[in-house]
């Protein structure tokens, strides 16, 4: 009697990537969540960033914020060589950026990120701005390149193992439901700008609801020295002075404190080294839900980073704060 011959678990396996390849993206994209807490690198001294980052790395972090923007990767990089971590335990996110949109320019973009980074893939991959500049042409708008198309392109990088997760940054929620409805990988996580003055909770609870992940950049407010917002420093506010004097505290501790319990990764920025390791100090404090209730009740809804004037682009339309573009303006006199 001839034995009955079974298919190889890989010729099964080939079989069922072929019929269901989406479902496969999605059960190698469940392994390994982000980090809660970051160090963020935009506007990190290029003579300092490198050391930040090693000595960040070398005390416990786990999770580096970075851009080609920034145009500081290529020092990252070298603090993330320098530091004595491998590269399995570290968590590495960049974005693409405006004029890069297009699939070639896109292409070249990833590939300069982690050649820059040294990190030979990315763990999240980013859309930096919805926004499109013709490649070359400083930030004239690029109007035959949509989100969309922007978006088919990033999840090339997924299936090309450039990058594990990818995901959007600065979207208003329209957009975000935009790529919700025809993505085919999805976003894992919406970078933006949340903090005490924007705290924006209506739009951190929409991700939650539909399973994105929220990244809070500038989590401290405008102690960023690039923001005029017109408002006190976070760190001189009186309540979140108290309220951090009663958690034995520092004020900086405290709001990245409430930045986590809410839901929130945050990626503080520091190149100072007693600030990176003083930070982590933020992963010890709780809060009871009448004093999360308290912090909501002090938003100022203020927007520190808005680009958008100068683009001549109308950001965070459905949001807290949206741009108000000049001929907006002059429409109400």
């Amino acid at each position: 009697m001839s034995s009955i011959q079974f298919p190889s678990t890989t010729a099964l396996f080939t079989s069922f990537l072929a019929l269901f390849p989406t479902l496969i993206i999605a059960v190698v994209d469940t392994a390994g969540d982000i980090p809660r807490f970051g160090l963020g690198t935009w506007l990190s001294d290029k003579r300092m960033v490198a050391h930040a980052v090693e000595y960040a790395l070398d005390i416990g972090y786990n999770h580096i914020d970075a851009a080609l923007v920034y145009r500081n990767e290529d020092h990252t990089g070298k603090g993330i060589a320098a530091a004595n971590v491998a590269r399995e335990d570290i968590w590495v996110t960049s974005k693409l950026w405006n004029e890069d949109h297009r699939a070639d320019e896109a292409a070249a973009a990833i590939k300069k990120s982690i050649e820059d980074l040294g990190v030979g893939y990315l763990d999240l991959y980013l859309i930096h701005w919805p926004v499109a500049f013709v490649p070359g042409e400083g930030t004239k708008l690029d109007q035959d390149t949509s989100i969309f198309e922007t978006w088919r392109t990033m999840e090339s990088f997924v299936r090309a193992n450039l990058t594990r997760r990818i995901g959007i940054s600065n979207f208003a929620k329209k957009d975000v439901e935009a790529i919700m409805d025809m993505c085919t990988i999805c976003p894992y996580a919406h970078e933006l700008e949340t903090h005490p003055y924007l705290q924006q909770q209506d739009f951190i609870d929409f991700h939650s609801d539909i399973g994105v992940k929220v990244i809070a950049y500038s989590p401290l407010a405008n102690t960023n020295p690039h923001y005029d917002s017109g408002l006190q420093p976070v760190l001189e506010d009186e309540f979140w002075k108290g309220l951090a004097g009663r958690k034995n505290a520092t004020v900086a501790q405290t709001v990245l404190a409430w930045g986590m319990q809410r839901g929130t990764v945050v990626i503080p920025k520091s190149v100072n080294e007693n600030h990176i390791s003083e930070n982590l100090g933020a992963q010890e404090i709780t809060f009871t839900d009448d004093e999360m209730r308290a912090i909501h009740d002090t938003d100022n809804k203020v927007r520190m980073n808005d680009p958008g004037k100068g683009w001549g682009v109308n950001l965070f339309a459905d949001l807290d704060d949206p741009t108000r573009l000049e001929y907006e303006k002059n429409q109400e006199l």
